[in-house]
């Protein structure tokens, strides 16, 4: 593997004293890290040459400082972080936190609880992230390929309880309710507040391995949130930091169902966002295949859904109606008491909410109209965001239709909606809609509710 240099290239002292704390030889070392990488399936072929360049400075790329660590770790009976080899300056001040898809499970801790501290500490290269497709990509791929970490309990630290990770979800379940009614403008800061300073003291503190399993499970969950309202807040490159890692800590559950969701559902709609319709239709299949035989049926039908949308965007109806097909089959099989919590929102309205947008997306503004009417239907008024984000839908539907009055009062109501809330997300559907009305705005209606719009800005 290409290495590339430390800052200001000083020799790796830690690292030195490391080695002769386990007593290997640079050509033992080696041998170690190749073996330990052959367990997460990487092709390693270092050296004693390699080991001689790393303690004059050099750092290796991608994972191999995580496995460097794991097997000097191994030697010496205890667990040895990224940063006590003296390779954390590469990894952790550089853009890359919160990329990578981990091999080892102390590296996957080390960089989530790096992207919270981030993250809270408002770091540059963070706020102004861009998204590359790629990296939504090779971390499914990962995911697809590697089982479940073979052991997850810490035996240092703080004592880590059920009761803890109960709290864990409570607090997630509250969240996601605040998050509903008023945008993730109000909750986001208290979500990643809440990650780096409780969150992180659990993940490295000492639990049981059933307790780990779970914990894991509920950080996923919260990690995922956070990542969902980086994009309601308009910061697309960070939630992809997010994701990728909700993503590796579903991995330590033990949960693929969960994994294929976070793939379906967070990484997709990402992908949709930045207008990438192939790689939605890959996430989405990535998801199916991967989560196939632990997800209930109603996680499945979320899973068909987004592959309809990906096909939907790159204009194939034929495809989207087969994966559309499937989800309404899909989900007529839900059995809502087996469902985990994170997916018992997905229900017909959701669905149509789906259906909706590629219907939008294939120029059917009939069919655009009807699902956004049935997804109205459902959702129950808590629904705020959502419900204002299908007001918009079917306001546009009926433009396309010609029908402006009508289509300017179902968008005067979702502006009422979006009133108490602070949705990058609902603000995007709102301009859309707007520029859509240009071809209208010698009408009364229309330029009496531009008139009106930009007074409730004001």
């Amino acid at each position: 593997m290409a290495a590339r240099p430390l800052v200001a290239r000083q020799p790796n002292e830690r690292l030195q004293a490391l080695i002769q704390e386990a007593g290997c030889s640079n050509a033992g070392l080696a041998r170690r890290v190749n073996l330990c990488g052959a367990e997460h399936s990487l092709d390693l072929r270092y050296d004693k040459t390699s080991v001689a360049r790393w303690l004059r400075g050099q750092q290796p790329r991608g994972q191999a400082p995580q496995i460097i660590a794991e097997a000097l770790g191994r030697k010496l009976g205890r667990t040895v972080t990224v940063d006590e080899i003296g390779m954390a300056d590469g990894k952790n001040l550089s853009s890359h936190v919160g990329l990578q898809f981990s091999a080892s499970l102390q590296g996957a801790v080390e960089q989530v609880c790096e992207l919270w501290r981030s993250d809270v500490g408002r770091r540059d290269f963070l706020t102004g992230a861009t998204v590359a497709a790629s990296a939504l990509v090779e971390p499914s791929r990962d995911w697809l390929i590697t089982g479940p970490d073979v052991q997850v309990a810490r035996a240092a630290g703080q004592r880590v309880g059920p009761a803890d990770v109960d709290a864990v979800k409570a607090t997630t379940e509250m969240l996601v309710d605040l998050d509903h009614r008023f945008g993730s403008g109000h909750v986001r800061p208290v979500v990643v507040h809440y990650l780096n300073s409780v969150v992180s003291g659990l993940l490295n503190g000492s639990y049981r391995e059933d307790t780990g399993r779970k914990l894991f499970g509920a950080v996923a969950r919260l990690t995922e949130l956070a990542g969902y309202m980086a994009i309601d807040t308009g910061q697309p490159g960070l939630a992809q930091r997010y994701y990728i890692q909700a993503l590796r800590l579903s991995q330590a559950a033990g949960d693929r169902a969960y994994g294929g969701y976070v793939l379906a559902s967070s990484m997709s709609h990402l992908a949709a966002t930045l207008g990438n319709p192939r790689e939605i239709a890959q996430l989405a299949r990535a998801a199916q295949e991967g989560a196939r035989g632990s997800a209930t049926p109603t996680a499945m039908a979320m899973f068909y859904a987004a592959e309809a949308r990906g096909h939907a965007l790159l204009g194939d109806p034929r495809s989207c109606d087969a994966a559309a097909a499937k989800a309404a089959e899909s989900l007529e099989h839900s059995r809502p008491e087996e469902d985990p919590e994170w997916i018992a929102h997905f229900d017909a309205a959701y669905l149509a909410d789906e259906l909706a947008h590629c219907h939008r997306d294939l120029e059917q503004p009939r069919q655009s109209a009807k699902h956004a009417i049935a997804a109205l239907e459902g959702h129950a008024p808590s629904r705020v965001r959502r419900r204002a984000v299908d007001l918009l839908l079917l306001a546009l539907a009926q433009l396309q239709l010609r029908e402006v009055e009508l289509s300017v009062g179902t968008a005067t109501q979702a502006v009422e909606l979006m009133s108490g809330l602070r949705s990058a997300r609902g603000s995007e559907y709102l301009d859309d809609f707007r520029r859509r009305l240009e071809p209208y705005r010698g009408q009364r209606s229309v330029q009496e509710f531009q008139a009106r719009f930009a007074t409730a800005a004001a």
